[in-house]
C-alpha cells in the first residue's frame, strides 16, 4: 500500500531540513523528507560555514539576516548545538570603485540596524594584524558576520522536525513522479513504492536539475567543483578570526579552531556532472586540483603572509551548484502545479537555510512568502535557461560573479545570443549595442563611434548616457523607433475569457472591441501580481501584454486561475510569434501615415485603442499606447514579416528625422513620466493605492480578486506611498535601494532610479512610510534627502511628472 503525505521534501541537506524545521514551526507535520543516502551527505557536509547577513537589497538582507537570529537559538529550542559564533567580518577593497560599491552596501546595513563601518587600511591592520594591507584602499566591517557548523545545523533542524512528527527516510531516492491534470500527485521512490502527495519540494542541491527533469520541470543550475583548503594550526592567530572576503582577488578566509580555511570563486569553474558514476556517492570528495586553485593560494599568501610558513592539512574539493544569475531558485514552478524548488544557493546554502526554509514553508502553506522574493523566484527563468548548453556556458562567469564587481548595468558575456528577435540583424547593422537583461538580445543604445560600441563600466556617470540622451531628445523633437518584441504577449480566448479577465483585473475589461486597458492583476491581499495592458480583439478574444521578465509567471497566474474556476478558456503564450516595434514622438503619426492608407488621426485611432492596419508591406496591429510619454504606436507583426516592416519604416524615416533608440533611453523616459516597473516599483506586497495606481481601479466594478482588501485600505488609508523625486543640483548614479530620509529620519528606499534625458534630471521612485491619515500633500511638504555611496543629496518631491505633466503629448 502506498505511503501518503501532504508534502514530500526531496533532499536531506541543509535546505531540505531547514524547510522541514520551519514547516514544523508552522504546525504542518504531514510531511515526509526523503534522502537517497544519508542526511548532509550531498554538499552540506563540506560547506565552509560562513554566515554573512548583509546583502545589496532589503528583502535579501532580511532573508539572510534571519540566520543570525535563528542559529543562536537552535540549541535552546532543540538541545543540539549549532556551532554558531559571531566573528565580525571584512569586505576588502583594492580600488576606489569597489569602495563605492561597499559604501552602497553599507547603507543597507545601516537601515536594517546592523553595525557596519567603512574603515581605512590602518584600521584593518589594527583589527586583524595577520592581514597584509598592501594594495588595499579600505574595507567594510560588519559586526554581524559569523560562522556555524553545517552538520550541527542540519542535526538541529532534523531533531526538531522528527520531534514534531515529520518523517525522515534515509537511503530512499526519488525515481520519478506521478502527475495528474497538470499537477504533481506523487513521488516514485527508488524502493519501487510511491508516496501520494499534494506538494513536492525539490531541495536536491547539486542534483536538483536532475530531479526536476524527472517531472519535466526546468531547474536552471549547474554543479561545479568548489575548492578550499584547511591549514595547519597557526600559533597566535586572532580569536575569533573574522570572516574575510578579498573580493577583488575572489577569495574568502575564515577561522577554524586556530586554523584557517581559504577558498574562492573562479572564472571558468570546472563542471561536475551529477549523472556520472561518482555523482551518486555520499560524502563525495573530488581529486585535488592545485593548478585550478593556484590563483587563490597565491592571493591568500599575499593577504595572510603567515600562510607561507605553515602546512595545508586538507584540500577539499566537492560539488556545489550555481545558477545562471548567481541568485537562488525558490518557489513553485510555473510548469507544474504543486512542484516547488529550493536549490541553487551558490555556495551560501547553510547561511540561507534559515531564511529560505522559513520563506519556503510560508510559500507552501500560505501561498506566498512573507517577503517579496521575485528576485529569487524560479519563474524568472524559462525552459531554455535550464539547457545543458546554457547553464554550462554560464559557469564561465557565474561562479566568479559572486565576488566580482557588481557594476551597474553589467551585461553577461557567457551564454549570450540564445534568443534574438527578428530585427536583430538590422539593428546590429545600425550600430546597436546589445544587452540581454531578460534573456532576449535587445538594443540598449545605438553607437555612433567605435568608443560608444564598448561597455565602459563605472560606479558613477555612465558612458552611454550621452547616447541615450541623444536618442531621447531626438525622439522628443521628431520620432524614435524602439523594439519591444521581448514584452510578454498572452492571448486569452473562449466563452469565459471576459469573465476570467474581469475577475483577475482591477480595472474594467468589458470595453468595446479595439480598446486597450491598463490594469493591475491583484492577489487576495490586494498586492500587484501583474502590471498589464489588456486589449480586446473581439467579443471572446483578449491580448494581455506585460513585461519581458514575467512571461512564465504571468502565464501561469492566468492559466491557473482559469483552471481553478473551471472556466472555458484557452490561454496561449504568443510572445515569440509576433515582433513588436514602437514608433514614438511628435512625428510618429506622420511617418506611419506615409506608409498606409489607414486613417491614423486621433479621431480614427485615439489613445488606448487598437486596430489592424497595413504599414508598408505588412499587416500589423497598431495600438496607441506609450511607455515613454510621447505620441506613439506599438506595431505587432508576424515574425516572418518583421524585417520587411522595419525596412519600410527605416526607408521612410529620414524625411521625418527618425532615430533608432535603445532600452536605456526608454527607461529614462518612463522615469520622467513616473511610470512604474513591476518587480522594482510595484509587486505582490504593494497595492495600487500605495503605488499611486488607484486611477487604474474600476471602483464601480465588483467581484475582482483582492477587491475587499483594496476597498478596506481605501477606507483605512495607506501606511506607505510611492513618491517621485528629483535630485536637486546634482546627478549621482541612482539605481535602487538607496535610503531616503524624510525630515532627517529614515523613511524608505528607492525602488528604481536613473537619468531623465529629456529633462536633465536625476530621478527616482521610492516608498515613503506614512501615517494612515497623512495626505499626499503633507508628504510633499516635507524635506527629503537620499544617501548614495556615502553622500547625502537633497531630493525634491514631485507633485507631477517633470515631463509633460498634463499628458498632452501622449494624447495628441
Amino acid at each position: 500500500m502506498a505511503e501518503s503525505a501532504r508534502i514530500v521534501i526531496i533532499g536531506g541537506g541543509v535546505i531540505g531540513l531547514g524547510i522541514a524545521y520551519h514547516l514544523a514551526e508552522l504546525g504542518v507535520t504531514d510531511v515526509i523528507l526523503i534522502e537517497r543516502n544519508q542526511l548532509t551527505s550531498g554538499t552540506s557536509w563540506h560547506a565552509a560555514g560562513i554566515v554573512g547577513p548583509l546583502r545589496a537589497s532589503l528583502n535579501l538582507t532580511h532573508l539572510a539576516r534571519y540566520a543570525t537570529e535563528l542559529f543562536p537559538e537552535l540549541e535552546a529550542k532543540t538541545g543540539q548545538t549549532s556551532g554558531y559564533q559571531r566573528t565580525g567580518g571584512l569586505w576588502l577593497a583594492r580600488n576606489d570603485d569597489r569602495m563605492v560599491e561597499l559604501h552602497r552596501i553599507a547603507h543597507m546595513g545601516e537601515v536594517t540596524g546592523m553595525h557596519v563601518e567603512m574603515i581605512a587600511p590602518a584600521k584593518i591592520a589594527e583589527r586583524v594584524p595577520s592581514l597584509s594591507v598592501e594594495g588595499l584602499v579600505g574595507a567594510l566591517w560588519v559586526d554581524e558576520d559569523g560562522q556555524a557548523n553545517p552538520v550541527d545545523i542540519c542535526a538541529a533542524y532534523a531533531k526538531r522536525a522528527k520531534t514534531a512528527g515529520i518523517r525522515i527516510m534515509e537511503g530512499v531516492g526519488c525515481a520519478g513522479f506521478e502527475i495528474k491534470e497538470g499537477r504533481v500527485a506523487g513521488v516514485k521512490l527508488s524502493t519501487g513504492e510511491t508516496i501520494r502527495c499534494e506538494t513536492v519540494i525539490n531541495a536536491g542541491g547539486a542534483w536538483a536539475r536532475d530531479i526536476g527533469a524527472l517531472a519535466g520541470v526546468p531547474v536552471p543550475l549547474q554543479a561545479v567543483e568548489h575548492m578550499y583548503v584547511v591549514t595547519e594550526a597557526i600559533p597566535g592567530l586572532e580569536q575569533p578570526f573574522p570572516i574575510v572576503r578579498d573580493l577583488d582577488e575572489g577569495i574568502y578566509i575564515k577561522g577554524d579552531s586556530g586554523k584557517l580555511v581559504l577558498g574562492g570563486f573562479e572564472p571558468h569553474a570546472k563542471l561536475f556532472h551529477t549523472k556520472s558514476v561518482e555523482g551518486n556517492r555520499p560524502f563525495l570528495e573530488l581529486p585535488e586540483d592545485w593548478e585550478q586553485f593556484e590563483p587563490f593560494m597565491t592571493a591568500g599568501l599575499n593577504l595572510v603572509p603567515v600562510l607561507g610558513e605553515i602546512g595545508i592539512r586538507h584540500f577539499m574539493n566537492g560539488p556545489e551548484s550555481f545558477t545562471p544569475d548567481t541568485r537562488p531558485l525558490m518557489g513553485e514552478s510555473p510548469y507544474l502545479r504543486g512542484f516547488f524548488v529550493a536549490a541553487g544557493f551558490n555556495s551560501t546554502g547553510m547561511m540561507s537555510s534559515a531564511g529560505a526554509g522559513k520563506a519556503m514553508a510560508e510559500w507552501v502553506v500560505d501561498g506566498e512568502p512573507g517577503l517579496d522574493l521575485w528576485a529569487l523566484d524560479i519563474a524568472r527563468f524559462d525552459r531554455s535557461a535550464s539547457s545543458k548548453y546554457f547553464v554550462g556556458a554560464r559557469m564561465e562567469e557565474s561562479v566568479a560573479d559572486l565576488f566580482r564587481m557588481h557594476w551597474p548595468y553589467k551585461q553577461s558575456k557567457a551564454g549570450r545570443d540564445a534568443r534574438r528577435s527578428a530585427f536583430h540583424r538590422q539593428f546590429a547593422e545600425a550600430g546597436a549595442v546589445f544587452g540581454a537583461p531578460t534573456g532576449w538580445e535587445r538594443p540598449l543604445w545605438f553607437a555612433q563611434t567605435d568608443d560608444e560600441r564598448e561597455f565602459h563600466y563605472a560606479m558613477g556617470r555612465q558612458h552611454w548616457w550621452a547616447a541615450a540622451e541623444r536618442e531621447a531628445k531626438a525622439m522628443a523633437e521628431s520620432v524614435g523607433l524602439f523594439e519591444l518584441s521581448p514584452f510578454t504577449k498572452i492571448d486569452v480566448q473562449g466563452r469565459d475569457a471576459l469573465a476570467l479577465l474581469q475577475y483577475l483585473s482591477a480595472n474594467e475589461i468589458d470595453v468595446p472591441v479595439g480598446k486597450a486597458v491598463y490594469t493591475q492583476m491583484l492577489n487576495a491581499r490586494g498586492g500587484i501580481e501583474a502590471d498589464v495592458t489588456v486589449t480586446r480583439f473581439d467579443a471572446t478574444h483578449f491580448r494581455v501584454t506585460s513585461g519581458a521578465a514575467t512571461r512564465q509567471k504571468d502565464l501561469a497566474w492566468i492559466k491557473r486561475h482559469a483552471e481553478d474556476r473551471g472556466l472555458e478558456v484557452v490561454v496561449s503564450d504568443v510572445t515569440s510569434s509576433e515582433a513588436v516595434l514602437a514608433v514614438m514622438g511628435p512625428l510618429a503619426r506622420e511617418l506611419l501615415q506615409s506608409l498606409t492608407d489607414a486613417d491614423l488621426s486621433d479621431a480614427a485611432l485615439p489613445f488606448s485603442t487598437s486596430q489592424l492596419i497595413d504599414i508598408g508591406p505588412a499587416n500589423v496591429r497598431g495600438t496607441r499606447v506609450s511607455f515613454v510619454g510621447e505620441l506613439g504606436f506599438e506595431l505587432y507583426v508576424a515574425t516572418e514579416l518583421a524585417e520587411r516592416l522595419l525596412a519600410a519604416i527605416i526607408e521612410a524615416g529620414p524625411s521625418f528625422g527618425l532615430v533608432q533608440c535603445g532600452h536605456f533611453a526608454l527607461d529614462g523616459c518612463r522615469l520622467e513620466k513616473g511610470y512604474k516597473h513591476w518587480g522594482h516599483d510595484i509587486g505582490p506586497k504593494e497595492t495600487p493605492l500605495e503605488a499611486g495606481l488607484g486611477f487604474a481601479v474600476a471602483w464601480k466594478k465588483t467581484g475582482f480578486l483582492g477587491e475587499d482588501v483594496l476597498r478596506q485600505q481605501k477606507t483605512d488609508g495607506v501606511t506607505k506611498r510611492l513618491m517621485h523625486f528629483a535630485v536637486e543640483g546634482a546627478h549621482p548614479l541612482l539605481l535602487h535601494d538607496e535610503p531616503i530620509y524624510r525630515d532627517g529620519n529614515y523613511a524608505g528606499l528607492t525602488t528604481s532610479g536613473g537619468q531623465g534625458f529629456r529633462t536633465g534630471l536625476a530621478l527616482c521612485l521610492g516608498y515613503i512610510a506614512c501615517e494612515p491619515g497623512e495626505s499626499r500633500d503633507q508628504l510633499l511638504s516635507c524635506q527629503y534627502e537620499i544617501a548614495v555611496a556615502g553622500e547625502r543629496y537633497r531630493l525634491k518631491p514631485l507633485a507631477q511628472p517633470p515631463y509633460d505633466a498634463a499628458g498632452s503629448r501622449l494624447r495628441s
